[in-house]
């Protein structure tokens, strides 16, 4: 617990540690992960990259759209696109 230099009161604020989402991002790197989309498309793959935008490179990914499967390959995912990222 923690009071800041300026403070009046004696109300004191808990310091809580947060992992960037950057540093989270590349702990997935080089593991399987699932990848949701705005337009309802969930992308399954291995992680092989990311910038500083989001926007992720995936090795081995399978499209899941339409109750329909394909295969793709290496794509290329617009950062903006991405609702979610999760561990496969």
């Amino acid at each position: 617990m923690v009071c800041y230099k300026n403070c009046k009161s004696k109300v004191k604020r808990q310091v809580m540690s947060v992992a960037l989402p950057m540093s989270v991002i590349q702990s997935l790197v080089d593991n399987e992960v699932i990848v949701i989309l705005k337009d309802g498309r969930i992308l399954e793959g291995k992680l092989a990259g990311f910038d500083n935008n989001m926007n992720l490179v995936l090795e081995k990914a399978k499209e899941q759209y339409n109750e329909t499967t394909r295969m793709l390959g290496t794509v290329v995912i617009r950062g903006n696109n991405i609702v979610s990222i999760s561990v496969k």
